[in-house]
């Protein structure tokens, strides 16, 4: 057992909690949440307006396209969480200026109480708000999305399957990519032949230590192909180590 009082627990803040629970509901996560493994909610930012209109967004200031989320309704919203900053969840903010998520940091937050995370729109939020509240900033690849809700429901899901009970076979998820510093080397399952490719004598030998060695060459060709900046750092540790 993992020893947890309480199910992990993840609060989205959001200007569209129509889109979860979305793929989290499914597979898995979905399977979890049903079975109260984990928690889900969403906060509405708009509600926290307060004009007609409901109005969360305004003009850079400086200049320039785009609209900004307003600071005073994104730390309105925040605020808003009955448990307040004594939970222990980190508060997290979406960004592509943020650190890159890694296998390393979803463990971490698996290990702990759950998350808060904040989904931008537009140009962003206001940096006031940001540093008000400490927001970690995160990114999940170094490209652009319409919003954080993408980003947030893989920040989830990457947690969300490292916590106990989630994936059938725990072991399963010793060998996956990143879990040793690698990518992950190829499977391969019946037919025994396809298409006139066959599968490797190797992995047909029932020599369960040729087949890790075999294993493990193959993901270490594969990132070093892939993954310079990977093999660089699996290559370092290694050479530490006295391999």
């Amino acid at each position: 057992m993992s020893g947890r009082t309480a199910p992990w627990s993840a609060t989205v803040l959001t200007l569209f909690p129509e889109m979860f629970p979305g793929s989290l509901g499914h597979s898995l996560a979905g399977k979890a949440l049903a079975e109260r493994l984990w928690s889900l909610e969403t906060v509405d930012i708009r509600e926290f307006a307060r004009d007609r209109h409901a109005t969360v967004d305004d003009t850079p200031f400086g200049g320039g396209p785009g609209m900004v989320m307003r600071a005073d309704l994104v730390d309105a919203a925040l605020r808003s969480l009955d448990t307040g900053s004594a939970d222990g969840r980190p508060r997290i903010f979406l960004s592509p200026r943020g650190a890159p998520l890694t296998q390393r940091r979803a463990r971490e937050l698996a290990a702990g109480p759950g998350a808060v995370v904040l989904c931008g729109r537009y140009e962003g939020v206001d940096q006031r708000a940001i540093e008000a509240h400490g927001l970690e900033e995160v990114s999940i690849g170094d490209y652009v999305l319409s919003g954080g809700e993408p980003a947030a429901a893989v920040l989830i899901d990457a947690c969300v399957r490292l916590l106990p009970g989630v994936v059938g076979d725990a072991r399963s998820l010793a060998e996956e990519s990143f879990e040793r510093g690698l990518l992950e080397h190829p499977h391969y399952t019946r037919p025994q032949t396809w298409n006139g490719m066959a599968v490797p004598e190797v992995l047909l030998s029932g020599h369960h230590a040729r087949v890790a060695e075999w294993r493990l060459a193959q993901a270490e060709e594969i990132t070093r192909l892939r993954r310079p900046d990977l093999w660089a750092r699996y290559a370092g540790q290694r050479s530490g180590k006295g391999l």
